[in-house]
């Protein structure tokens, strides 16, 4: 019987453990990559392959193969009494919290740190097992409740100085000139040299607990650090710089990726005559496709070359709104109340009918897709459910054919999402309207400038996913860890858990899964929903807050890589000269967010502990 009953509470709580790791998959890492996706140095589809490459890599290689079960510290191990049940219904509990908080601000589009809402589950479920008494409530040498407050309010600030330190070196160095693209191709090693030494550091201190190099000596990890910023740095002006100077300065349309092996050689490579001006990537925030322009067009010329007033369409289209609707030309006798009234009723409509016909016109071109994704867009909107109750024919007969879709969707459909339409928001909403009061403050630089640093902009976000891989797994898998050792030995386990690697590599799978498939609903509030994003504001944002996660992974203190790359967000925003250059509403919600997983996700964990732990048992 107690055997039974252990599997069955590893078995729940193996499924939270997984589902809070395809959460900070959906959460953490898609808010990682935000920045990069949003400036337009690599593309959604891209940082999907990159993520999955570089955590795997991370994990499997230098990953944590300890992990510890009580999370920094706030509770003792002897609360639980030597009681491997108790112990395992703690950890499925702290699981549950964490994983449902997460899930229901992801799904709202609300970012939240996944590591907080397990730190905060597990302190609920303390007090619900030994009392407030047993909690950690102060700092405990860095690993207290009172040190994770200070860190959710000193990293985001220290981020946000290093970020905007970093872009007003290049916005000086290279930005300011006259002529700032031969500047940007001659400096571009000394920035690789940054990024390189920063990268380094970052997976010494943050991502190599199974080599150990985060306990050699002083000069031993300077000497590493610089010898590969050193050589990044030779190796960018050999091979990057002849490349780029042949690129953006001679123009030469002719080259390709691997004639970078040639380097120097480059600088007397003659263009050919017949060569067109070579292009490089548009990254400007707001682009119109083609097919959106010719839309427009039909659209225009369907009503004489004049677009309706969206008001009196919206007005024209709805009966009763437009027997209520009173003009001030018509009425002028109309109450200043009933006009308002009139008003809010026609914006409010109008608004959720331009977000509805945004979606479709989203929804459309996926339809006319090949493959998969676009076989089933098609079948779902070919097969509504129809009127009625579910247990109708029609309906049962729709949904049979319905669900294989859905999955197909699910799967697919965050790889297709237009994340930079829903971050800069529709046009005409006031949410666009706001953004594009944002964007006209920031200036806009050369896209041959940004070009280059968009590869510093991938090096730093690679190097973050590896980091992530080999520390925030090992956070991850800590409490699945400790439910598989307690369920598997029927006996109560330490501080430190044995994890094995098969354990890592399901973890790091699922986080990558999380990240892959529901990643967008994050990424399409962060990066440009803040500030006006480029390639050389994100490598500095991603640079600023890699610098922050070291200086609090040396004192040991818990900070969450999240917090501290929208802190420098908002910093290099700053840095546009103007307070009105940042998204404070959203910067509002971020914190809001952040201060309410604490007390929410210990109660849920918390709650969930008490009522299990006292339920009448035989």
């Amino acid at each position: 019987m107690v055997l039974t009953a252990y599997t069955y509470v590893f078995a729940i709580g193996t499924c939270f453990a997984l589902l809070e790791a395809y959460n900070n998959g959906a959460n953490d890492v898609a808010n990682a990559w935000a920045t990069s996706v949003s400036s337009r140095s690599v593309t959604y589809r891209q940082a999907m392959v990159l993520c999955l490459v570089f955590e795997m890599l991370g994990a499997l290689t230098v990953g944590a193969r300890t992990a510890s079960t009580i999370k920094n510290g706030i509770i003792p191990v002897s609360a639980f009494q030597d009681n491997a049940g108790v112990q395992l219904l703690a950890f499925a509990c702290a699981a549950a919290g964490a994983s449902l908080w997460v899930m229901w601000c992801t799904r709202h589009s609300a970012h939240v740190s996944s590591t907080y809402s397990l730190i905060s589950a597990i302190a609920g479920v303390g007090v619900a097992t030994v009392g407030a008494s047993g909690v950690q409530w102060g700092w405990n040498g860095g690993k207290g409740l009172g040190a994770i407050f200070a860190g959710l309010g000193m990293a985001p600030a220290i981020a946000a100085c290093f970020g905007a330190i970093i872009f007003m070196l290049i916005k000086v160095v290279v930005h300011q000139r006259k002529n700032p693209v031969p500047w940007a191709v001659w400096t571009s090693p000394f920035f690789f040299l940054i990024a390189g030494t920063i990268c380094t550091l970052s997976i010494v201190y943050k991502g190599s607990p199974n080599l150990g190099l985060d306990k050699k000596p002083a000069w031993y990890i300077a000497a590493l650090t610089l010898g590969v910023g050193w050589g990044l740095f030779v190796l960018s002006a050999l091979f990057f710089v002849p490349y780029v100077h042949a690129k953006v300065i001679k123009k030469d349309n002719t080259l390709r990726w691997w004639d970078a092996i040639y380097g120097p050689l480059l600088f007397s490579r003659p263009t050919p005559e017949a060569a067109v001006e070579a292009k490089v990537p548009n990254y400007a925030v707001i682009q119109h496709s083609d097919d959106e322009d010719e839309a427009a067009s039909q659209v225009a010329s369907q009503e004489g070359g004049v677009l309706d007033d969206p008001k009196e369409k919206v007005i024209n289209e709805n009966p009763d709104l437009r027997a209520r609707h009173v003009t001030p030309k018509a009425a002028p006798e109309a109450s200043e109340r009933e006009k308002k009234l009139i008003l809010a009723e026609y914006s409010q409509h109008h608004y959720q009918q331009m977000l509805r016909d945004a979606q479709e016109r989203h929804h459309a071109k996926l339809r006319k897709t090949k493959g998969p994704l676009g076989w089933a867009m098609r079948t779902l909107h070919a097969n509504p459910i129809g009127v009625g109750s579910i247990h109708e024919t029609h309906n049962m007969i729709a949904l049979c054919k319905r669900i294989p879709a859905m999955i197909v969707a699910c799967a697919l459909y965050g790889a297709h999402y237009d994340i930079h339409t829903a971050q800069i928001g529709i046009e005409g909403t006031p949410e666009g309207l706001r953004m594009a009061r944002v964007y006209s403050l920031a200036k806009k630089y050369p896209n041959e400038v940004e070009y280059l640093y968009s590869f510093v902009q991938i090096i730093t976000a690679c190097t973050a996913s590896f980091a992530h891989g080999a520390n925030d797994v090992g956070n991850a898998v800590g409490v699945w860890a400790a439910m598989y050792s307690a369920w598997s030995t029927g006996e109560a386990i330490g501080a430190k858990a044995p994890v094995p690697l098969w354990q890592i590599a399901v973890m790091a799978l699922t986080i990558c899964i999380g990240f892959i498939t529901y990643g967008y609903n994050i990424m399409k509030v962060m990066g440009n929903k803040i500030t006006y994003h480029s390639p050389s504001r994100g490598s500095s944002m991603e640079m600023g807050a890699a610098i922050t996660v070291l200086i609090f992974s040396q004192y040991s203190l818990p900070v969450s890589t999240s917090m501290c790359i929208t802190g420098a967000t908002v910093g290099v925003g700053l840095c546009n000269g103007s307070l009105k250059a940042v998204n404070w509403k959203r910067v509002g919600l971020l914190v809001f967010s952040w201060i309410m997983t604490i007390p929410i996700a210990g109660l849920i964990g918390g709650c969930l502990m008490g009522i299990l732990l006292n339920t009448p048992h035989f």
